[in-house]
């Protein structure tokens, strides 16, 4: 596995080592072992999750607190836009994001550490599945969102009018977001 790091401290785009031939390729999708020479402090997952969209789908700006859950995404079938935006309160790069092409074709994998919220959109013709593990499990009464087309993040999308669930439409914005993390 290859790591690369970020101009924001945490998150890192993980590629795996692909085996090529006539018949197409073979990865080792995930190791424990090269997992944990990443990442020698985190615990480990606990849940596995899978989403397939169709075209031009856009899911998130997701995240979840008390506790905080990080993920590690990767796309099975097809391409798409995966977006994490810093939402840690003291950070430096709070409101920054960092922006990754998915695709099938390239296995890699994205590590979203806790305190970033996370969103993707499919960018292939034929739709996308999404694989992500968690180290927290999902807790609905702590889970939270931030409007994907929000001004302040200046997320550049690769499509302008994204099919998003109710529930993401009517997400609150950016500054919401900051407000309430005071009270809390």
């Amino acid at each position: 596995m290859q790591a690369k790091s970020f101009s924001i401290a945490g998150p890192v785009l993980i590629q795996t080592r692909t085996f090529e031939d006539a018949r197409g390729f073979f990865t080792e999708r995930f190791r424990v072992d090269q997992w944990k020479q990443l990442f020698p402090q985190h615990e480990g997952f606990i849940q596995e999750n899978y989403s397939w969209s169709k075209p031009g789908v856009l899911r998130g700006l997701h995240y979840q607190f008390n506790p905080d859950q990080g993920k590690l995404v990767t796309c099975m079938e097809g391409c798409i836009v995966d977006v994490i935006v810093d939402i840690r309160l003291q950070s430096e790069t709070l409101g920054q994001h960092i922006k990754v092409e998915l695709d099938s074709r390239n296995p890699a994998w994205l590590w979203v550490p806790p305190g970033f919220a996370h969103g993707f959109v499919v960018t292939s013709a034929q739709g996308a599945g999404v694989m992500y593990k968690v180290d927290q499990p999902y807790s609905p009464t702590t889970e939270g969102a931030i409007a994907w087309n929000d001004p302040d993040l200046k997320i550049d999308w690769p499509i302008a009018d994204p099919q998003i669930s109710p529930k993401d439409a009517s997400a609150p914005s950016f500054q919401s977001y900051l407000q309430r993390s005071k009270i809390l």
